[in-house]
């Protein structure tokens, strides 16, 4: 493989060179010039080079990867020569995004066949299609007859045409295919599904060219890896900061901790009001569903007259004709404000947004550059951005963030590896068209950057589950899908159903609904499967304020029992949150010892207030709580950093309270998840109970009334072992029931539709569980189960970094120090207000952290004076 990087682009002259006079002509007629993303990719797209151009929101991406596809296109139509087939596949992971771009392609070939008429050219008409999962059964049938040269369709859809004999006919010497917003599918399963339908679709085109078109991104290498595969060559084209930006942390208060909660939500509303009044459009970012609905309302609460039609809600829950009428308000200008989640993040044509907020931290750079680039969306304009913070921690967070934004210090994404549920599938989809044989087959699939290391013998076991091998499933309704002859060493397409079995359960998205939660058989309320999957036997939450222990789930009902006046474990919103990017966490860290490290040398106040300003990009306000944060930190407790881990030993006081080990790890909540299981599953079996347990991405907690040896559980902890440990922790959790169901979804043992009916989440999930326990009966290890493991600590948890710290704690490269409190220190709070959240109100929590705030300042003036602290 040759990846190289392109170190300058080509001259006007050069890119001009190469399109015919035409489209030349039309190009100039419309544009006055090619932007930087142009010079860079046409010339090598039209020499039919891998490429991955990455530049920012709006820097004209898609007509760089289109502009010498419609140049080629044009030539052959003026020459008569444009034959029934498709010649350029476009894959991206939105529908909406589809629509737009088929708008955005009629346009220019309309233009040009205009030209031509003006010109007496005959022109062959160039075709667009779009296929997803909306096109009708009709619109199938006509691009059969009459296919799109271009065509426009999601990783599903793509699926579903090389698994169809006709379209699959089709496809066959494709020249090109452009993969948009790379970064959003390289991250998870859709995208390996993808990398081994690019290998299929390969197979079939030996001259493929293919095109990756990305927003910021790192590492850009292995993304350039993960778009070509295994062995051949990739240009990169990383165009990646020619933006200008006007980015700012704001604070509505210059005090975050003596205010309480009502002054702070006036000061937030009034500010977001302000930003709204000074901009034309405005388009606000929470990182939840329930804060989006929570800003819209307050808004329109608080100026009735202001936000009336003119604000609008977007996010996932909402209907698709919701969505999309908000989308083209925006882009029709009827809207002043839009408040989304995280829906309006990749490039949907919306129009002119001049000003883009993000509440609270977007909790990676990566996922921050791409929110502020819907901001100044056209080539030439700022990109202009805010981030509102409302607690020290968050403070501080933004910060950083906001410096390795601008320093170009990119946060790197995990591509997942060897996921045997999607090779299952798509294995079957391969055999539904043809005969293969093994080692041509395994050698096509490794081709991908997904597979690259994937083991012959984990092959040949998921070859002998679809094969049938393993008898005993046939109780379970699991029958062969494709027969293998040993003799020959070939497969292909077992039974007449095969075909409609794959193309009717295609994709690697599972169903997802609402868990009813009952004691018996009377309903309480419900919570999503993702906050389900966090519960374990005997926690306690909150639903519609009373607290409620969980006992056990079958299918989509969790069973539990009253616990009225005991404290919840697990806070309600839990599931909903983003979690920290692994790099931004170790970059707050470092910070923080940069931070001790003036404390230590007694710097002066005005000079760490200097250092402060100069490091980080904030203004005096900020600095200033700064300041303050890790002054009381380092005056009452330690300072946890990217060398030394706090292990902080606090108790609440009274007889029979709970006492707290908190673990001062800001990893981010991935990391942490593995260390808190973990660690809890270590000191577990050393105490013989059960312990509470708390995570956030700062940190987690182990409480229990009984005191707790902490630091015993670092001694015990292996990182070669690890795995196993993890393992062993998850085995009997939700967290795995509900990812072995959508494993067993994604490799067809659980047919989600089957000869036209379609089968519920919860009779899914009844069926998972007694897959489950047959498979354990097999083999302990079986393919789809061990899969469902390394979904969980892989790619849900992030076992990988966890590893590194137990190793760095090993080898002594981090330092473990211990402490006791008696009021938790200041880098506490949070996480220990996280154990209290749902049985006290927003004004509760505020009130009290500033009693836990006024409490360390007391502890801290019985030794010092008050101005030292301030």
């Amino acid at each position: 493989m040759y990846l190289k990087e392109l170190k300058k682009p080509y001259t006007k002259k050069q890119v001009e060179s190469i399109l015919h006079p035409l489209v030349r002509e039309w190009f100039f007629n419309k544009y006055p010039s090619f932007s930087e993303p142009q010079l860079y990719g046409v010339k090598e797209i039209h020499e039919k080079n891998n490429i991955l151009v990455s530049a920012p929101t709006g820097g004209t991406k898609t007509l760089t990867s289109f502009l010498s596809i419609i140049n080629e296109l044009v030539t052959l139509a003026l020459k008569n020569k444009l034959e029934n087939r498709v010649y350029s596949v476009y894959v991206s992971p939105l529908k909406a995004l589809n629509n737009d771009i088929e708008i955005n392609l009629n346009e220019p070939l309309n233009e040009i066949k205009n030209l031509a008429k003006e010109k007496n050219l005959e022109l062959q008409e160039i075709r667009v299609g779009v296929r997803t999962g909306d096109t009708t059964a009709y619109q199938k049938q006509k691009m059969l007859k009459i296919p799109p040269h271009i065509i426009i369709t999601t990783p599903e859809s793509l699926g579903l045409m090389l698994t169809s004999p006709k379209f699959y006919q089709l496809l066959k010497n494709t020249g090109w295919c452009i993969i948009d917003e790379i970064h959003a599918l390289a991250e998870n399963k859709r995208g390996v599904h993808l990398s081994l339908l690019l290998e299929r679709l390969n197979h079939i085109s030996p001259k493929l060219c293919r095109i990756g078109l990305s927003a910021t991104i790192e590492p850009i290498e292995e993304i350039a890896k993960y778009l070509v595969g295994e062995k051949r060559n990739c240009k990169i084209a990383n165009i990646q900061f020619s933006k200008k930006f006007d980015l700012q942390v704001m604070s509505p208060l210059p005090d975050l901790i003596n205010v309480d909660y009502k002054r702070t939500n006036m000061a937030l509303y009034k500010t977001i009001d302000k930003l709204i009044d000074e901009h034309k459009t405005t388009l606000i970012f929470t990182n939840t569903r329930a804060g989006t609905e929570r800003i819209v309302h307050h808004l329109k609460d608080i100026h009735p007259s202001k936000y009336s039609e003119n604000i609008g809600a977007h996010h996932g829950s909402l209907s698709k004709e919701h969505r999309l009428n908000i989308e083209n308000k925006l882009k029709e200008g009827k809207l002043k404000t839009v408040v989304c989640s995280t829906s309006l993040e990749l490039g949907i044509d919306i129009g002119f947004i001049d000003l883009v907020i993000c509440i609270g931290s977007p909790k990676s750079v990566a996922r921050f550059l791409q929110r502020v680039g819907r901001a100044g969306h056209s080539l030439h304009e700022t990109v202009k951005g805010k981030i509102i913070v409302l607690d020290r921690d968050d403070l501080i967070e933004c910060s950083v963030l906001l410096k390795n934004a601008l320093e170009k210090k990119i946060d790197r994404i995990h591509i997942p590896e060897n996921a045997l549920d999607v090779l299952a599938q798509v294995i079957h989809g391969m055999a539904c068209i043809r005969i293969w044989d093994l080692d041509e087959l395994y050698s096509t699939i490794t081709k991908s950057y997904c597979y690259r290391d994937l083991k012959k013998e984990e092959f040949m076991e998921i070859i002998n589950y679809l094969a049938g091998k393993y008898v005993s499933l046939e109780e379970r309704y699991i029958f062969a899908k494709i027969w293998h002859n040993s003799e020959t060493n070939e497969i292909g397409k077992k039974g007449k159903m095969s075909r409609i079995i794959n193309l009717t359960n295609i994709g690697t998205i599972p169903d997802q609904t609402g868990v009813n939660v009952k004691i018996g058989d009377q309903k309480i309320g419900t919570i999503d499967e993702g906050f389900l999957e966090k519960l374990k036997k005997k926690d306690r939450f909150v639903i519609g304020g009373e607290t409620y222990e969980f006992q056990h789930s079958r299918g989509m009902v969790a069973q539990v029992k009253s616990a009225t006046g005991q404290s919840p474990t697990i806070p309600s919103w839990v599931s909903e949150m983003l979690p920290l990017s692994f790099d931004l966490g170790i970059s707050i860290q470092k910070f923080r010892r940069l931070m001790l490290e003036q404390f230590e040398n007694k710097e002066s106040r005005e000079n760490i207030l200097q250092f402060i300003n100069n490091f980080l990009y904030v203004d005096d306000n900020a600095a200033y709580s700064i300041y303050r944060y890790f002054k009381e930190q380092y005056f009452y407790s330690l300072i946890p950093h990217n060398k030394q881990i706090v292990i902080e030993y606090y108790s609440e006081g009274y007889e029979n309270s709970k006492k707290y080990v908190i673990f001062h790890t800001l990893f981010g909540r991935r990391v942490n998840d593995v260390l808190s299981r973990a660690v809890g599953y270590v000191l577990g079996r050393i105490h013989k109970r059960d312990l509470e347990i708390g995570i956030n991405d700062n940190g987690f907690y182990i409480a229990s009334k009984k005191p707790i040896q902490a630091i015993r559980a670092f001694s015990h902890l292996e990182p070669e072992l690890l795995q196993h440990t993890m393992e062993e922790a998850i085995e009997k959790t939700e967290i795995l029931k509900r990812r072995f169901r959508h494993c067993a979804g994604r490799a067809l043992m659980i047919l989600r539709n089957y000869k036209g009916k379609r089968k519920g989440v919860g009779r899914q999930q009844v069926s998972s569980m007694i897959l489950l326990k047959a498979l354990r009966d097999i083999d302990k290890n079986f393919s789809i189960l061990k899969e469902a493991k390394r979904e969980v600590l892989e790619d849900l948890m992030d076992i990988g970094n966890a590893k590194k710290v137990i190793e760095d704690i090993k080898e002594k490269k981090i330092k473990i120090k211990e402490t006791k409190t008696t009021i938790p220190s200041p880098f506490a709070f949070n996480l220990v207000t996280q154990s209290h959240l749902d049985i006290m109100r927003m004004e509760d929590r505020v009130d009290f952290i500033n009693r836990m705030h006024k409490l360390v300042l007391a502890k801290i003036g019985k030794n010092r004076k008050l101005e030292d602290i301030h």
